[in-house]
Order: structure tokens, then C-alpha cells, then sequence
């Protein structure tokens, strides 16, 4: 087995396509989705499109921003793989997408956070890490209907929003 693979030399390799270049480039920036989350972006977006990863939020100051923009300049200059569409301020969509939907924590304007789906994950897992339970996997559910129709079926990118 060679460093690569058991690919013979002088065999090309593919280039990741969908979700494995999805998860690639999600891998590559997420220490600036990390700082996002803890500024308190309100990631609405980290998916494909165009050949780049999409990553579309809303910042709660041009502060907050500023410093996304600064972590992303650290992981790569150039960001050409990137198209990072942050906007400073609440949106009426955004409020409603950031306010509490269903769920025990429910209530309009339940304080929420958001979490993007690793590989390997479930909506068990992501549970016990928030709550200490898996069984309240049906509080993230229920908080993301619009983007989730089965609590078995999430996929590594995916920007979910966690009740309180």
C-alpha cells in the first residue's frame, strides 16, 4: 500500500465531487465557522454552489464580521474557494429562522444557537452533546422542519439550529 492508496503509480486521482469536495472545503474553513458561532453568526447557508463552498450568515455587529472575514483571510488569502456572504444586523427572515419553532423551547424568541453537522453525526448525538440526552434529538427536529423532513437524514454541512 502506498502513501495514497493502493493506486498503482501514475493512476490519476479524482477530484472530490459534491459531498466529499462539500466536506472538504467545510473541513478547510471551519475554524472561521467556528469563530462565527461563538460571535453569534447566525449561519444560514454552508452548502456547495458553483464549485465553492457557500457560506451565507448574519452577524450580530460589522465587528463580528470583520473578524469571520479576518479568520477566513487566515486560512487562505485568496478564499477562492469560498463565496462567504455575511450580512451585519436581523433580517425579518432571519429573526423568524433564528426564533424558537416547536419544540419544548418553542416560544418566539427562545434564545437558539447553531451547530453544523459533521460527518457521523445524528441528531442523537448532536443531543447528548447539547442536552445530555439523545432522547431530546426531537427538540432540534421539530426547530429545523424546514430543513429537515427525517430526523435519521442530515448531512455533513448542514447549519442547524439548537434550542435553548
Amino acid at each position: 500500500m502506498g502513501l495514497f492508496g493502493d493506486k498503482k503509480a501514475g493512476t490519476p486521482i479524482a477530484e472530490p465531487a459534491g459531498q466529499d469536495q462539500l466536506v472538504q472545503l467545510r473541513h478547510k474553513y471551519d475554524p472561521a465557522i467556528k469563530v462565527a458561532h461563538e460571535l453569534g453568526v447566525q449561519l444560514q447557508n454552508v452548502e456547495m454552489q458553483g464549485g465553492k463552498l457557500l457560506v451565507r450568515g448574519v452577524a450580530p455587529s460589522e465587528q463580528a464580521k470583520n473578524r469571520v472575514w479576518d479568520e477566513i483571510k487566515k486560512i487562505d488569502p485568496s478564499y477562492g474557494d469560498l463565496t462567504a456572504d455575511l450580512k451585519v444586523g436581523a433580517s425579518s427572515a432571519t429573526a423568524a429562522a433564528g426564533a424558537g419553532q416547536g419544540g419544548p423551547s418553542g416560544a418566539p424568541g427562545a434564545p437558539m444557537q447553531t451547530y453544523t453537522v459533521q460527518s457521523g453525526d445524528t441528531l442523537s448525538k448532536i443531543s447528548q452533546h447539547f442536552y445530555g440526552r439523545a432522547s431530546e434529538y426531537k427538540r432540534i427536529f421539530e426547530a429545523n422542519r424546514d430543513q429537515l423532513s427525517d430526523p435519521d437524514k442530515i448531512q455533513p454541512g448542514q447549519v442547524l439550529r439548537i434550542p435553548r
